[in-house]
């Protein structure tokens, strides 16, 4: 897979940019702040809906423009699509497929694939458990669309069970109506909250031997832990020890279900008390462990970005036994990592079929990934 063209209107900096792409390194070289990241992160949101550097879309437009539009062309096989999003924060996106009827913007996702490393990525190792759940979802969408439903289902059902867990718990004594709303709503949030779980289940399974894998391969002799992921929920104790293990059984969401139906009752008075939902995934943990530790607190600084790194790779290695080479973005990365981290990187990403990176200077940039340049300087975009 790879992007043929890449237009972008009003989005972020860019008034207008207009780039022919090919296989291959694409390099995007220029000072900081004069818009290399926001190239690359339009493409992420056309993989992913979302940007990895903030959580609303408001920022991606332009000041003083009310939408912004991202279009590319893509190559997969001896296939092209069109696809096209428009950003419009306050009012509802549009998306379109080789310039048909609008559509929903969850209905191009799998157009495009993606994986992306940014110094951000530092993040998944030494930040909350929130980034690495959002980590583990991005990908569960990339490799199965459906998901992108299935967690805003979750969302909303949520949203929905903690705002009536406040109301109910400062009314005192016991109160029938809001007993059986609760009852409906942990039916709603067990339902799809156990396919959420059981997505995750299963893709820690299949990405755990690639990130250990791609873990000893950035550290080398260096490694004197090995470096593996796991699962950690809410309701750990009730899920079969075979579930998201490496080699063991597929996730099974209706038992699941009936785990977290369970779990969901007999936390009902402390969810009452404390007026917000202490079961479900958005209760759960991405483990990173070295050795016998968790990374979070006890990896180095260079242990702590072999990991991230690791499970960037691990991703991209995933992605492509699944559905051929995603696009490999690399943002201002190279100058972050030492000599190791920098070759097995650059090895890695010169068998791509197409990657973009960005970079200060040239010199940031390993030899393995010569091929197209584009300067980057007062507003403009200029192919060398």
């Amino acid at each position: 897979m790879y992007l043929r063209r890449l237009q972008v209107t009003d989005f972020r900096s860019w008034p207008h940019v207009d780039l022919e792409l090919d296989t291959g390194p694409a390099v995007f070289v220029g000072q900081n702040g004069r818009g290399k990241t926001n190239l690359l992160e339009a493409v992420g949101y056309l993989a992913t809906l979302g940007s990895h550097r903030v959580s609303s879309d408001a920022p991606l437009v332009r000041h003083d423009c009310q939408r912004a539009l991202i279009r590319a062309a893509v190559v997969n096989g001896d296939r092209e699509m069109t696809v096209e999003l428009e950003i419009s924060p306050g009012k509802t996106n549009r998306a379109r497929v080789n310039r048909g009827q609008p559509t929903r913007p969850r209905d191009v996702l799998g157009i495009v694939r993606t994986v992306l490393f940014a110094p951000e990525d530092l993040a998944l190792v030494k930040g909350d458990p929130s980034e690495r759940r959002r980590f583990l979802d991005d990908l569960l969408v990339q490799r199965a669309p459906r998901f992108a439903g299935v967690r805003s289902d979750y969302e909303k059902a949520l949203r929905q069970r903690n705002a009536l867990l406040k109301t109910a718990g400062k009314r005192k004594g016991n109160d029938p109506y809001a007993a059986s709303t609760l009852d409906v709503w942990d039916s709603q949030l067990a339902e799809v909250g156990a396919q959420l779980l059981a997505g995750r289940l299963d893709l820690i399974a299949e990405l755990a031997p690639h990130t250990t894998a791609a873990y000893e391969g950035i550290a080398g002799q260096a490694a004197d832990r090995r470096a593996h992921i796991g699962y950690r929920s809410s309701i750990s104790d009730a899920i079969p020890e075979s579930y998201g293990t490496p080699g063991g059984e597929k996730a099974n969401a209706d038992t699941l279900t009936q785990v977290m139906l369970d779990a969901l009752r007999e936390s009902r008075d402390a969810e009452l008390e404390r007026g917000v939902s202490l079961v479900g995934p958005h209760r759960d943990e991405l483990a990173l462990v070295l050795g016998d530790a968790p990374a979070r607190g006890y990896a180095s600084h260079g242990e702590s970005w072999s990991f991230a790194l690791a499970l960037r790779l691990g991703s991209y290695e995933l992605l492509r036994a699944e559905w051929g080479d995603p696009v490999l973005l690399l943002d201002d990365v190279f100058a972050e990592l030492d000599q190791r981290r920098r070759a097995r990187l650059a090895e890695v990403a010169a068998n791509a079929e197409q990657v973009l990176v960005t970079a200060a200077v040239d010199e940031d940039v390993p030899e393995e990934l010569s091929g197209l340049r584009y300067r980057v300087a007062d507003g403009r975009v200029t192919r060398e």
